[in-house]
């Protein structure tokens, strides 16, 4: 992602809706949710729910998919990837040691759970 691509992302999550919506997408993980569960989950009336998912869809954090009569979206993980790394790499001046549990955590976006053995 380029920088003009991290300033429309970063600027699409700045928003309470925006950021309440692309949290609620990042905990429900690539099966998404159709959007009008997502307006019920979060708070919002239908069209204001779609304008804010035109806009994370927009900046690449966001992809949509039709179910049916029905549009779900989901968090692009690879969107989410590249913002990620764009606000870290340079982290601590090459020393993520410094950063700490904040780095570390990052560095574990999307890895899957191990399953406990029964």
């Amino acid at each position: 992602m380029d920088e003009a691509g991290i300033v429309q992302a970063l600027a699409a999550l700045a928003h309470g809706h925006r950021l309440r919506i692309f949290r609620l997408l990042v905990r429900r993980g690539p099966s998404g949710l159709p959007a009008g569960e997502i307006a019920d989950k979060v708070g919002i009336g239908p069209t204001n729910t779609s304008f804010h998912l035109k806009e994370l869809d927009r900046a690449g954090l966001l992809r949509a998919t039709r179910d049916g009569r029905y549009i779900r979206y989901a968090v692009d993980v690879e969107g989410m990837r590249q913002l990620l790394t764009y606000l870290t790499e340079e982290c601590c001046e090459g020393r993520p040691e410094l950063c700490g549990e904040v780095f570390a955590a990052a560095g574990k976006v999307c890895r899957p759970k191990k399953r406990a053995l029964r």
